[in-house]
């Protein structure tokens, strides 16, 4: 179902979400492979735009590889990568106590920031992800050092929890509404809904706005993100967003649909109905 008056038989630039978009777990879901093969033969461009922190870009090039799909890292824009960027801008040479992933901290690692996570009296920052090897000690140390004066905080994305075969499980916003009831402290968010992430995907191909949509299950990050970037949007029900959820929303979609494969088959429709197909 569409909203919007832009037809997406015209649109070029997918910028797609994973967990509960495309895919759960290590599933991929029916239509998702047909929908990246579509957009390579009208010449168009795959991005994906995941929160997802607990992998690199090279996790997730060869996680698409095992799907059949190829890909190239530059296709990616996760958190983590958002993160790099962002924290080499602020704090290149400072120390940072991560909690996070062994790939996230090798990612920052790759990155030439300085990462410890030990609660060493020079840590400038403390960075959260998606971190699944998470232990109370890292809770601990964390809380530790948000208590300390001036200590700065950042985190990957705001996410609660992340679709998975059997349900939700708690994402980095989740753990750090956490860490939010012990000590009081928010973080600043890199990952979506921050509009950066299009901008980045777009200058790649040269695109045109209007020519993008991005792609999500999640209101308040997927289509967020896309408002904020001036992108239509669609919303698929595959993941943690209901229909009864767009009453109350302040983040209104331009499409919704059951899933990837519906939303696929209105695509080929609309451009057989013109002939383009």
């Amino acid at each position: 179902m569409k909203r919007g008056k832009v037809m997406l038989k015209d649109k070029k630039y997918f910028l797609f979400d994973i967990d509960g978009t495309l895919a759960v777990d290590d599933v991929i879901f029916d239509g998702s492979r047909e929908l990246i093969s579509y957009i390579d033969r009208i010449g168009g461009r795959s991005f994906y735009i995941t929160n997802n922190s607990t992998k690199s870009r090279k996790d997730y090039v060869e996680k698409f590889r095992r799907w059949g799909i190829c890909t190239d890292e530059m296709q990616f824009m996760t958190a983590s990568y958002a993160a790099c960027r962002y924290l080499k801008k602020r704090y290149g040479g400072k120390k940072l106590f991560v909690v996070g992933t062994p790939s996230f901290v090798e990612e920052l690692k790759d990155a030439g920031l300085a990462v410890t996570e030990q609660t060493e009296a020079d840590v400038a920052c403390v960075v959260v992800g998606f971190d699944r090897t998470l232990t109370y000690g890292k809770v601990e140390a964390a809380c530790e050092l948000l208590f300390r004066p001036g200590m700065d905080y950042v985190a990957t994305n705001p996410d609660l929890c992340c679709p998975v075969s059997y349900g939700f499980v708690p994402d980095c916003g989740g753990i750090c509404e956490m860490l939010k009831a012990a000590t009081g402290r928010k973080p600043y968010y890199v990952g979506k809904p921050d509009a950066g992430i299009i901008d980045i995907c777009l200058e790649q191909v040269d695109g045109r706005k209007e020519e993008a949509l991005v792609v999500g299950d999640r209101l308040y990050t997927d289509i967020a993100c896309g408002i904020r970037a001036g992108v239509e949007t669609a919303l698929v029900y595959t993941g943690e967003a209901k229909r009864e959820d767009l009453e109350e929303t302040r983040f209104m979609p331009d499409y919704t649909y059951e899933n990837i494969r519906r939303m696929y088959e209105e695509i080929t429709e609309s451009r057989r109905d013109q002939g383009e197909d």
